[in-house]
């Protein structure tokens, strides 16, 4: 029989680290050892080291900082439950929340928006989203959701200009607004009764990638969401971007 010959030292000291942190013995948080300490468990090169981190880098395990070494990634995914979500915000708010700082557990002084609002024009996919003619006015409001200080989420919304313009809806100041995007409309008089999604998996973009932090190789999900009145359709997002490892998405049907 020929021999199979042993696997590279890189691989090896990556799969002793994977199973440090699958079972348990590199909790969360934990920071490996440095290069330095590595090469002389181990034996080996730094250019080893280096590859075995890379390798769990790049499969979402770790992450490293600059000035801060190379820490087991803490990934407290949220669960993002479609069905009920819509529905928390909809009742009277005894404290301030949006189905953001639900999905993350996290109070109002936990909670961080950075936000840019423009005036643009519906391009073909938006005025057929919206149902509006193409180059109809609208407000676009770019967010990114920080939980905690870490950035979570980024949303690109729009509005019809008809509806939010000269309203608090149209100021950034007022962000974040209790009860989010659901309570400004119920605040215009356009109550959303539907929210529809289309959920799907790609890869971030480098601005996507850098805004959330996101570890080499992650996928996003990028959901287009729908909110729609008696009298048409409100709001579109385009899109709601998540990292793939930090969001579990749960659907529930009623039969």
């Amino acid at each position: 029989m020929t021999p199979v010959p042993d696997r590279p030292a890189y691989l090896r000291i990556a799969d002793t680290l994977r199973e440090g942190i699958r079972d348990g013995s590199l909790p969360p948080g934990t920071r490996l050892p440095t290069i330095a300490e590595l090469c002389e468990t181990h034996g080996v090169s730094e250019i080893v080291i280096r590859q075995a981190v890379a390798l769990l880098r790049g499969e979402g395990l770790v992450e490293t900082r600059r000035g801060g070494g190379t820490l087991v990634k803490v990934i407290p995914p949220a669960r993002r439950v479609a069905m009920d979500r819509y529905r928390a915000v909809s009742r009277p708010l005894a404290v301030p929340e949006t189905t953001f700082t639900r999905d993350q557990k996290i109070t109002w002084e936990e909670y961080r928006l950075d936000k840019e609002f423009t005036r643009v024009r519906a391009d073909d996919e938006l005025g057929g989203l919206f149902e509006l003619p193409t180059g109809a006015d609208l407000l676009r409001r770019r967010f990114v959701f920080y939980a905690r200080g870490e950035p979570q989420q980024i949303s690109v919304n729009y509005l019809p200009w008809d509806l939010v313009g000269d309203t608090p809806v149209c100021d950034p100041a007022r962000e974040p607004w209790p009860g989010g995007t659901l309570a400004q409309l119920a605040y215009l008089g356009h109550p959303p009764i539907r929210v529809e999604e289309a959920v799907r998996s790609r890869m971030p973009t480098p601005e996507e990638a850098e805004t959330l932090r996101m570890s080499r190789g992650v996928p996003v999900l990028g959901i287009t969401r729908r909110l729609l009145a008696r009298d048409g359709v409100m709001e579109v997002c385009r899109e709601i971007v998540l990292p793939a490892d930090r969001v579990v998405l749960d659907y529930s049907i009623d039969l």
